[in-house]
């Protein structure tokens, strides 16, 4: 039986973390504090998509299509042209509006995966569902039949949503909304600000992969003059994620000998 194509998200050192890309027609979370490179994967993803056959979307519900053109212009990335030969297309939208527009017959987005062949779609982000209700019930029955709503499109998603802690060593319960989202989406991935020798370094893993092997190392990446580039794990060392790594030789002391 032949191995399923996978979505090559195009970033260095990821698809390979991935074992290939983001399964087809699946919803993939993007997790991550401000700043650390969520956006940047995210367009990575869909020029890369744009550029080798597969049509993209840009769905934002927080920033003005202007600023992914400048973004990605700073990377190499000619969003313009892209959406001038209809291979790309940037929606600012709300919440609210996509939501009709997926429960409408032959909507907008609808439209455009008919007409354009879209075949890819980042949400920036959906974070933003979460200001249409305080009922946790609700929200993940409204996150499920969005989500079902892409996939029956046949869209591969990639969906960043925030993190509300800077380099993860605020100790905190996982809210209901986190807990949602990372059961119904297929792929959970996480970025991260880690403190090394008192400089940041930023690190990515990928929590869950439904279907498929993934690599479970954590590793550093770097955002370079084309874009994300991830890199080899980080060694001889643990608790990257909470931001307050250690030696591994040194926290075997700590735990176990005696003072």
């Amino acid at each position: 039986m032949q191995a399923e194509e996978r979505a090559v998200t195009g970033v260095p050192g990821f698809d390979a973390m991935l074992r290939g890309g983001f399964l087809p027609r699946s919803a993939n979370l993007l997790e991550g504090a401000p700043g650390c490179g969520k956006t940047t994967l995210g367009m990575q993803f869909i020029h890369y998509g744009a550029t080798h056959g597969e049509p993209g979307l840009i769905l934002t519900f927080e920033q003005f299509p202007e600023q992914y053109y400048r973004d990605a212009a700073g990377f190499g990335w000619d969003f313009r042209e892209l959406e001038r030969r209809r291979l790309l297309q940037v929606i600012m939208s709300s919440p609210e509006v996509t939501k009709a527009d997926l429960e409408r017959f032959n909507g907008r987005i609808a439209g455009l995966v008919s007409n354009m062949g879209v075949k890819r779609i980042l949400v920036d982000s959906i974070s933003q569902f979460e200001r249409m209700t305080d009922d946790p019930v609700e929200l993940r029955n409204l996150l499920h039949g969005f989500l079902n709503a892409l996939r029956r499109e046949g869209l591969t998603a990639l969906f960043t949503r925030e993190a509300y802690v800077l380099l993860g060593d605020e100790q905190r319960e996982e809210d209901e909304t986190e807990s949602s989202m990372s059961f119904l989406v297929d792929s959970y991935v996480m970025l991260r600000y880690v403190e090394i020798e008192s400089a940041i370094h930023r690190a990515i893993i990928v929590l869950k992969m439904r279907g498929s092997a993934h690599d479970t190392h954590i590793r550093q990446f770097e955002i370079g003059p084309h874009g994300l580039v991830v890199q080899e794990p980080f060694r001889g060392r643990e608790g990257i994620l909470s931001g307050t790594p250690q030696y591994m030789a040194e926290s075997f002391i700590k735990a176990f000998v005696r003072r």
